[in-house]
């Protein structure tokens, strides 16, 4: 019997099979949980995720489009989603954004106020409006889990991650709050700060390259972090062994975060 087996959720995040949410997703499938998921609105973006989906074997996925910029748009797909399912017992947040032409080196005193906002608006306050509307589903559910995706450079200077690492300290935080008031509820809210995995979002990001390979190097266990590495760890913080562990950040970065310069 799986981990998460009789368990039903909402990932909202994946891209394409490179991505976190599609690792953790794999994850969830392998061990009994049933998964809906959101994709950018446009037929091209829901074609895209439903190939990637494909490849788990996920043939006729449930999906609704989604901007989560809109709460318009957060209101339709979590109503949606109860009229589809009895029960949520996980969300996994896995989106964020920020301007291309400044995550590079030197670039974050040129961050405007419009670029500054949208990053915070998409890469954390959404965190904050999808619990919203999970919370009385989960409560109804008796609970439930809720997880988001970090990185390093919330806590550290990473050159050219720029207004994405103040985004990510933004979500981090929220993070902590929320599981402080929906605690009650039995929901845990909590965070993996993943390492460097090549997608359509850290690609954006200036110098990576050069990032993946001294991490390679330096990290105790010798290697980057694969997507295979955060969909266990989202499984155990969306399973019942996580049942004590809320507010926190979890890395999985193959020990990079612990070293010094």
């Amino acid at each position: 019997m799986g981990l998460l087996e009789g368990k039903t959720g909402l990932i909202v995040g994946v891209a394409n099979e490179r991505s976190y949410a599609w690792h953790i997703a794999k994850a969830i499938m392998e061990h009994g949980g049933r998964c809906a998921f959101t994709h950018l609105p446009g037929d091209r973006n829901a074609h895209r995720v439903k190939r990637s989906l494909g490849e788990l074997g996920v043939t006729d996925p449930w999906l609704t489009p989604l901007d989560a910029a809109s709460d318009e748009q957060l209101d339709a797909a979590f109503q949606k989603y109860a009229e589809s399912f009895d029960r949520m017992d996980f969300l996994v947040h896995s989106i964020a954004f920020a301007d291309r032409d400044i995550l590079q080196p030197g670039k974050f005193i040129t961050t405007t106020r419009q670029q500054y906002l949208s990053a915070i608006d998409i890469s954390a306050f959404t965190l904050l409006g999808m619990a919203r509307r999970a919370q009385p589903l989960m409560k109804r559910s008796g609970g439930g889990s809720i997880i988001g995706m970090s990185y390093y450079g919330a806590e550290k200077v990473v050159l050219g991650y720029n207004v994405m690492g103040v985004a990510k300290a933004a979500l981090e935080c929220t993070s902590r709050y929320l599981a402080s008031e929906l605690g009650a509820d039995g929901i845990r809210v909590n965070q993996i700060s993943g390492g460097y995995l090549r997608t359509l979002a850290s690609s954006a990001v200036a110098g990576t390259d050069k990032l993946e390979a001294g991490v390679a190097e330096r990290a105790p266990l010798r290697r980057n972090v694969e997507g295979a590495d955060v969909g266990k760890t989202a499984v155990y913080l969306l399973s019942n062994l996580a049942s004590g562990v809320t507010g926190e950040t979890i890395y999985v970065d193959c020990g990079a975060n612990i070293l010094g310069a």
